[in-house]
C-alpha cells in the first residue's frame, strides 16, 4: 500500500512538472503564418524588431521590395523604396502596417536592412543605403548612421568609413564594458562579415574580418543561455556560430530553416533574420520567398518575388540552438526590463 502511494505521488509530481513546462512553452498568443505581409509592395524582408518606448508597442522595420510592380528590369525591384514599418500591440503575434521611415534626402533612393537600437533615450539606426536605383548588383552601397526620438522621423548623422564601398547588413551589440560593436557584410571579400568598435556610437574603428568561412550575409549577434551567438543567411538556411569573447567564432554544424516547412507561405528555406530575447525565451524572425519552389515557373515574376515575414521560437538543446518551424509558435514579447 505504501509503495503504491509513493508511486502515485511521484507520478503526480512528474505530471505536474510536465504540465507546467508545457504551459510555459505555450505562454503567449499563437502567431499566424505568415506573420506579416506588406500591403503595399508584397515584398517585406530583412526584419528587425525594437520596443517603441513612447508608443508602448513593438516596431518592426523591414526592407521594402517592390515585388508586385510590373516592368522592372533585372533587380530594379529590390531598389527604390524606403524602409517599411509595422507595429504590434499584442507581444509580437499580430502586426499592422504603419508606413515608412522618414529619412532625409539625399539618402532616399534605396534603403536596405537596418539595425535599430535605443541608448540613453535616443534611437539609433544603422542603415544600408544605395545611392541610386539599379538593375544589377554592381554599384556602391554604404552604411549610414541616423538618430530619432520617435522611430519614424530620422536625422542623418554620418556615413561610416568601412572596409569597402559595398557594405550592407549592420548588426549592433553593446559589449559588457559598455562599448559597442557592429558587424556588417563586406561584399567584395567573398561576402565575409567584418566588424567595427565604438565607445559612443558616433566614432568607429574598423577591426577587420570576423567571419569568412563561407559566403553569407545578414549577421545577427545576440546573447542567450550565457553564450554569444551569431546567425548568418548563407542562402541554404541560416548558419549558426557561437563565441565566448565575441571575437573567435565556432561554426555549429547544420543550418536552421534549411529544410522547407509545411506552414502557409513557409514551404521554402528561411532567410535574413532578427532574434529577440525576451523573458529568457528567444524568437527568430525571418523572411521567405514562398514562390521560389520548383513548381513555380521562372517567368511567374510576381509569385517568385513576393516575400513574407515569419517567426519561430528558438530552443536550446545540448549546447546548440534548434527550432521547429512546423510547430505552433506562441509568442509573448515583453517590454525591456528597464521600462
Amino acid at each position: 500500500m505504501m509503495k503504491s502511494l509513493i508511486s502515485l505521488f511521484l507520478f503526480l509530481m512528474l505530471f505536474t512538472a510536465c504540465a507546467s513546462a508545457q504551459q510555459t512553452a505555450m505562454t503567449g498568443k499563437l502567431a499566424p503564418k505568415p506573420l506579416y505581409r506588406d500591403p503595399v509592395y508584397d515584398g517585406a524582408a530583412d526584419p528587425t524588431i525594437i520596443w517603441n518606448q513612447q508608443e508602448k508597442k513593438w516596431f518592426m522595420f523591414y526592407t521594402n521590395r517592390r515585388a508586385n510592380v510590373k516592368g522592372l528590369k533585372g533587380v530594379t525591384w529590390v531598389h527604390g523604396t524606403p524602409i517599411g514599418i509595422a507595429e504590434s500591440s499584442d507581444g509580437g503575434a499580430t502586426w499592422k502596417h504603419v508606413g515608412t521611415c522618414n529619412i532625409p534626402a539625399p539618402y532616399t533612393e534605396t534603403q536596405w536592412a537596418p539595425d535599430v537600437i535605443e541608448h540613453d533615450g535616443l534611437y539609433h539606426m544603422f542603415l544600408a543605403y544605395v545611392p541610386g536605383i539599379f538593375n544589377n548588383w554592381d554599384h556602391p552601397r554604404h552604411i549610414i548612421h541616423l538618430t530619432s526620438k520617435n522611430l519614424i522621423d530620422w536625422k542623418y548623422i554620418s556615413t561610416l568609413h568601412l572596409a569597402s564601398n559595398r557594405v550592407i547588413d549592420p548588426s549592433l551589440m553593446q559589449l559588457p564594458d559598455g562599448s559597442w560593436r557592429m558587424w556588417y557584410n563586406n561584399e567584395p571579400d567573398h561576402k565575409s562579415d567584418y566588424y567595427v568598435d565604438s565607445n559612443d556610437l558616433y566614432h568607429w574603428k574598423d577591426k577587420g574580418k570576423a567571419i569568412g568561412d563561407q559566403p553569407g550575409e545578414g549577421p545577427k549577434v545576440f546573447r542567450w543561455k550565457d553564450t554569444w551567438w551569431m546567425i548568418r543567411d548563407v542562402w541554404d538556411g541560416l548558419a549558426v556560430y557561437k563565441s565566448e569573447d565575441l571575437i573567435s567564432w565556432e561554426r555549429i554544424p547544420g543550418n536552421l530553416l534549411q529544410k522547407p516547412g509545411t506552414g502557409n507561405d513557409d514551404k521554402v528555406k528561411g532567410h535574413h533574420c532578427d532574434v529577440v530575447v525576451s523573458n529568457s525565451r528567444a524568437y527568430l524572425f525571418y523572411f521567405t520567398h514562398p514562390g521560389r519552389r520548383p513548381s513555380v515557373p521562372e517567368n511567374d515574376w510576381r509569385e517568385r518575388r513576393r516575400s513574407f515575414i515569419q517567426v519561430v521560437e528558438l530552443k536550446y538543446k545540448d549546447g546548440r540552438i534548434v527550432c521547429n518551424r512546423n510547430e505552433p509558435t506562441y509568442i509573448d514579447l515583453q517590454p525591456p526590463e528597464d521600462e
